[in-house]
């Protein structure tokens, strides 16, 4: 007997699975059944299935009997005309709606042409198939699947123009490209996604070397382009900070702090804050800064009082809101207002302008990674016999081994595209034909094959290879250099282990693994391990004469062994995430004894 599931509960045992499937599948077609209803019959397990929950993603598809589409050309002419809609077909059982496991059961042909006798269903059109990201990468059928999805990913961490509204907003973080451009090579899918936020930048490429700084999948950008606006962007984050109210009265206060409060602060600290503690839009910053000057009650219950403020303890803290180690820009705009509760709430955006730099993550919509290797002066870079010079040079080494065909054709479509004045159509299975594209660009004057003659910009002579030169479109990506960069001589520990924090933010240290312990020793350096490792060295002492660590006693001003009484006690250096274990095992009632040897 085959068991029927009805949204994973069982329900019923059958007998004829496959006529139980297809006559509720008809009775769907025929409106009997909730179109959104699927129903799958798992031949492995003898299940049928059936799932009418939510959030089960469906698509749609043309439905074939008897080896024919049951959508004719009249109706695709009236749909087309809009005298019909695809929810019309629907009615008519033309069209369905299947999920993920119902697929199992179908077999989908990709059009007209392929449909058999065994095929169930057809695809409405073959570029449906691409998910949202996908469908921005142009001629995808002539790349190799990996990288329209590497392509289809980075889409989505292209700087563009995320909102026209961001000056208003307060986003956690916002990257907006300064002259973001739409594609001249573009999908019938991109006005309906993105439209008039565009993701990138059409730029003049060339697929060629130079001098070695473009090895390794980096690429070489034009300063003259670069210094004439290419790829420059603006990064902003939102910095808040609330004036909280206690119980017992107590609250924060929003204000320069006073001389008592100021722990380690000077008073120059504070020195870019306004009378009221607030710093003024348009003030430059740089890491650490003061933005909000802020003082709040004592953190645990009982202090601040008694003899906390006889011993010359203050009874308010200092927190200020300060700028991210690392960080640096203008104040953009400023906001004060209230929370839910009536507190007051304070927002900062921070501006801070980025023009391209070594280390830049820059990729093509067909998965071309790489970051700029070197930014070269305009006079040096090679030029055609038109004088002109490429934006980019992308090295020759990135296409074979990757396969990305369709980014050449692009780079052919994109000069046919700039040379006749109108965009250039390249959406998957529909694309205009490159054969077609290569025959306008001879017709227009250029070699069919988008090559060109160049000229080396150092010497002046002839190159010997042609060069392919045209407009592609580059993402600059949201992986900037300056948001990564990290370096650290000394700088703030951890309490519980002494040990540096980790973290670009907490202005942490730099991890040294297993594996680069093994490159020093390789080397022959292995006592800059000792330096190295050095970090949360902390000096104990170590009774003689029963392994137990020493206490120092104030009033008695002595030190002794808490075990045996013995003051012979020796000096040693050890770890202070070693002292932390041992002290952990004391509290799990496992004692530790330590000998120390004479160097």
């Amino acid at each position: 007997m085959t068991r029927v599931f009805v949204d994973g509960e069982i329900v019923d045992q059958i007998e004829e699975p496959g006529d139980i499937r297809e006559s509720l599948i008809e009775k769907r077609r025929n409106g009997e059944l909730d179109k959104e209803v699927s129903v799958y019959y798992a031949e492995d397990k003898d299940e049928i299935r059936i799932n009418t929950d939510s959030g089960r993603v469906q698509r749609p598809v043309i439905i074939v009997e008897d080896s024919e589409p049951q959508l004719t050309e009249e109706q695709m002419e009236e749909l087309q005309e809009g005298e019909i809609t695809l929810q019309d077909l629907e009615e008519e059982g033309i069209i369905e709606y299947i999920d993920a496991e119902e697929e199992e059961n179908a077999y989908v042909a990709m059009d007209e042409d392929e449909v058999t006798e065994e095929h169930t269903h057809m695809e409405v059109d073959p570029a449906i198939t691409h998910g949202l990201s996908a469908s921005l990468v142009v001629f995808p059928e002539h790349n190799r699947g990996d990288r329209v999805n590497f392509g289809a990913k980075m889409s989505g961490q292209g700087i563009g123009l995320p909102t026209r509204e961001y000056h208003q907003r307060f986003d956690t973080n916002a990257n907006v490209l300064t002259y973001p451009q739409k594609p001249i090579t573009e999908t019938q899918t991109y006005d309906t996604l993105i439209g008039d936020h565009p993701i990138g930048q059409n730029m003049v490429v060339a697929l060629a070397s130079f001098d070695g700084y473009n090895m390794e999948d980096a690429v070489i950008m034009n300063k003259a382009s670069v210094d004439r606006g290419l790829a420059r962007s603006a990064y902003m984050r939102t910095y808040k900070t609330e004036a909280q109210r206690f119980w017992g009265g107590q609250k924060d206060e929003i204000g320069v702090p006073d001389k008592d409060v100021r722990g380690y602060r000077s008073e120059e600290d504070y020195a870019k804050l306004d009378e009221d503690g607030i710093i003024n839009p348009e003030t430059v910053v740089n890491s650490d800064d003061v933005l909000v000057g802020k003082t709040s009650p004592p953190k645990f219950l009982g202090s601040g009082g008694g003899e906390e403020v006889q011993m010359g303890l203050a009874d308010r803290r200092e927190t200020s809101l300060t700028v991210r180690h690392g960080e640096h820009g203008k104040i953009d705009h400023v906001m004060v207002s209230e929370t839910g509760e009536g507190d007051k709430l304070l927002k900062l955006k921070l501006r801070n302008y980025r023009i391209p730099e070594l280390g830049d993550k820059f990729a093509t919509r067909h998965g071309q990674k790489g970051v700029v290797g070197m930014i070269a002066e305009e006079e040096n870079m090679p030029f055609t016999k038109q004088g002109i010079t490429p934006d980019m040079i992308l090295s020759t080494h990135a296409v074979p081994s990757r396969m990305t065909v369709s980014q050449l054709i692009e780079i052919i479509g994109g000069k046919v595209g700039a040379l006749r004045g109108e965009k250039v159509d390249g959406t998957a299975f529909h694309s205009e034909d490159k054969d077609d594209l290569r025959d306008q660009l001879e017709e227009l004057g250029f070699e069919s094959n988008g090559k060109e003659v160049m000229y080396d910009g150092v010497t002046g002579e002839k190159m010997e290879a042609e060069i392919l030169i045209g407009p592609g479109y580059y993402l600059k990506l949201d992986h900037q250099v300056g948001d990564k960069i990290h370096a650290r001589a000394r700088g703030p520990v951890t309490l519980l282990t002494k040990q540096p924090t980790e973290g670009r933010s907490q202005e942490g240290g730099l991890r040294l693994g297993e594996m680069e312990k093994d490159v020093f020793v390789g080397h022959g350096s292995s006592l800059l391990l000792k330096e190295r490792f050095g970090a949360d060295s902390t000096e104990i002492q170590i009774c003689e004469d029963c392994g137990e660590i020493g206490i120092y006693d104030r009033e008695e001003n002595r030190e002794y062994c808490p075990n045996c009484n013995s003051e012979d006690l020796g000096d040693t250096e050890v770890p202070h995430a070693f002292l932390l274990l041992m002290n952990e095992l004391k509290s799990l009632m496992i004692d530790t004894e330590l000998h120390l040897e004479e160097e």
